[in-house]
Parts: structure tokens; sequence; C-alpha cells
């Protein structure tokens, strides 16, 4: 089997190329639940139909599942399927993952209750075709939650700006509005254990040059992250 991506898909040179640093970006990642107490705030998790959408090495589906959700991860990058199945075999999960892509979702129309996307959508203009796949197999009543960085904000969202002066965030707002999602505005946190992981994965976020500047300039272990929830009601 080639571990070639299907035609379209855009790389994710952090979670594909270091899976295990990015493991680390997980786990220190809004330990609070922010983010997923406003996606349960938005449409019950138990006993729904949530698909999460470039889900990567399944870090949240086993999570979703324990809130009592049927769960099926979707995620183009074959190595990363694999271990997702590997985690959710591992701790005897019930939630699945399959390989595709967000413009060809292996799903039946009208058969999902809540989509789940995190970090896979937010440079807004080019994944009409993955937003047109939420529409058909959302079913009425349903709600897409789609987690975007915020880049007018906080300690990592600055970071991020100056790392990405191409990146628009105005247009970018604009986009979203223009397709019908709200933005909910949150604020997470990464809190590490170790000073290295936090260095790992900066490096991996952020080119070379930027990420060790702010490497330079930032003490401790927690970093405050401004986050977009972008959510649409069908």
């Amino acid at each position: 089997m080639s571990d070639a991506a299907p035609p379209r898909v855009i790389r994710s040179p952090n979670i594909w190329d270091t899976p295990e640093v990015y493991e680390l970006e997980n786990l220190a990642s809004d330990r609070a639940g922010v983010i997923d107490a406003a996606v349960g705030a938005l449409h019950p998790l138990r006993d729904a139909v949530l698909v999460d959408v470039g889900c990567g090495s399944g870090f949240h589906l086993p999570r979703f599942a324990e809130r009592g959700a049927r769960v099926v991860g979707v995620e183009p990058h074959l190595p990363l399927v694999r271990r997702a199945a590997d985690r959710l075999r591992e701790r005897g999960s019930r939630a699945r993952v399959v390989a595709g892509s967000a413009e060809a979702l292996p799903l039946a129309p009208g058969s999902v209750d809540v989509v789940h996307a995190r970090w896979a959508y937010f440079f807004g203009a080019g994944c009409e075709p993955g937003l047109a796949e939420l529409a058909r197999v959302v079913r009425p009543g349903g709600v897409a939650c789609l987690v975007d960085n915020d880049a007018t904000r906080s300690t990592f969202g600055s970071w991020f700006s100056r790392a990405y002066p191409a990146y628009d965030p105005v247009a970018v707002q604009r986009f979203w509005d223009r397709h019908g999602f709200t933005t909910e505005s949150l604020t997470i946190a990464w809190t590490f254990d170790r000073r290295e992981d936090l260095e790992a994965v900066v490096r991996i976020e952020l080119p070379p040059g930027p990420a060790e500047t702010v490497l330079a300039e930032h003490e401790g272990l927690t970093v405050d992250y401004a986050v977009a929830l972008r959510w649409r009601r069908y």
C-alpha cells in the first residue's frame, strides 16, 4: 500500500514529519478542555455520530468516544491512519478510523451529527470542496466545529503572525463569514512538563529563525494560545 496522500490534500509537515513531537503538542494543548466543552455545548455528544476530519494519529478519537459519541476519524495520510488504528486498538476504544480526505469524505449523505476538525481549515480560501462535503454529510440540526488559530491575539498568536506575515486574518475571517460560520473566540494554553518538549513543539510549528527568536524571549512551560472556533449548524 502506498503512503502517498490522495490528490488535492495539503501536506501537514508538523504531524506528517514528526508525529512523536506532535503527540507532545497534543498532550500539552488545552488540558483544561476549553475546546471540548465548547463543542459539547453546541451539540450533545452522547449517542451522536461524530466525525473527526483530519484526525491525524487519532489523539481525540478515544476521548470523544468516552463521552458517548459514535466516533469516526478520517485521515488522508496512511501512516497516521495506521497510528490512529493502533491507538484505538491499544485502548480498546470503540471509535474507528478510515482513510479519506476532506474533499471526498467516505460517509453517507446526512449521516453525521457533529463534525470536529482541529487545525485543519484555518487558511480558509481553497477549502470550499471540503465545506461542500460537510454540507453533504451533516444531517439537519447537526453542526460542524472547525478549530482554528487566532493570529490576532495571545502569545502564540503573536508568534504565528510574526512567523507567517503573509497570513491575513482579516481575509480569513471574511471567508468564514461569507460561508455562514459563526466565530467564537476561545483562549487555551499549552502546558508542558518539560522545557525541552516546549522547545521541540515550537520548532515544528514555526520556521527555524522565528522559532529560535521566540524561544529566546519566552521563559517557562506555558503559552497562552488564542483559538477561533468556527461553527455552523445545518
